[in-house]
């Protein structure tokens, strides 16, 4: 990073740096699916906006309903795929260095990122992320947990497309692109700080402290409502931004 770059991060975080995180997946379940593309979006705002994209061949098959949603099938993996461990290692070692020099990584719903970035990590030996850190992985932005925080009563659903269109973000493809999911998350990112100037006069710590107390009040208050209404299941956790599971 660029010494005049580092100066306007320290200047406040939403003028700064910021690197922006996706991934599309053979399914949701963090322990035992896997990555299928990825996305790192570098971006200083106002100065430069780099992408770096993965396409892996995540050695199962992609099911037909996943398949239906990112565009990317089996078939497809393994003949353009690069190989899990290869991309897993480059992905990881981005991430760890921007968040090594202070950098926040912006992800929508971060928990299931990075959490499956984990696991998959360790699925093929590698380092994960806390490991490469010596520390838990902060900072971390997460436009679903600070949206919900700062516009809890607003009805309706919070998907990327419902946040898009809710605060006027222009997305210049078809959501469901690892690329495009970034960039239109950089972009709500951008759209919360100007609906909510409190958020860009909080220091990166303080924020993400606050996005882990308000998706743990979030959780629980989803949770007592599901019991409420006698729905089976685990339900939503607490944990934010990492699920603490055993790979």
């Amino acid at each position: 990073m660029s010494e005049r770059s580092y100066d306007a991060f320290s200047a406040g975080w939403a003028q700064g740096p910021l690197v922006g995180f996706d991934t599309e997946t053979t399914g949701v379940d963090v322990a035992n699916d896997r990555i299928v593309t990825a996305a790192v979006v570098l971006r200083i705002p106002g100065v430069s906006t780099d992408v770096r994209t993965w396409l892996v061949d995540p050695g199962v098959d992609i099911p037909a309903e996943a398949a239906a949603i990112h565009g990317i099938s089996t078939e497809h993996a393994r003949a353009h795929g690069t190989s899990p461990a290869v991309a897993l290692e480059e992905i990881a070692a981005e991430l760890a260095a921007h968040l090594r020099e202070g950098v926040p990584v912006v992800a929508y719903n971060a928990s299931f990122d990075l959490s499956l970035l984990d696991a998959e990590l360790a699925r093929h030996g590698l380092a994960t992320l806390p490991e490469r850190l010596g520390r838990a992985v902060t900072p971390v932005l997460d436009p679903l947990v600070i949206d919900r925080w700062q516009d809890r009563y607003r009805p309706g659903k919070r998907r990327l497309g419902n946040l898009v269109e809710h605060y006027g973000v222009l997305a210049t493809d078809e959501l469901h692109a690892a690329d495009v999911d970034v960039l239109a998350t950089l972009d709500v990112l951008d759209a919360l700080v100007r609906a909510f100037p409190v958020l860009g006069a909080m220091s990166l710590e303080e924020l993400h402290a606050a996005q882990v107390g308000a998706h743990d009040t979030w959780a629980r208050s989803f949770n007592e409502w599901r019991e409420s209404q006698g729905f089976d299941g685990p339900g939503a956790s607490t944990a934010w931004p990492v699920e603490h599971a055993t790979w």
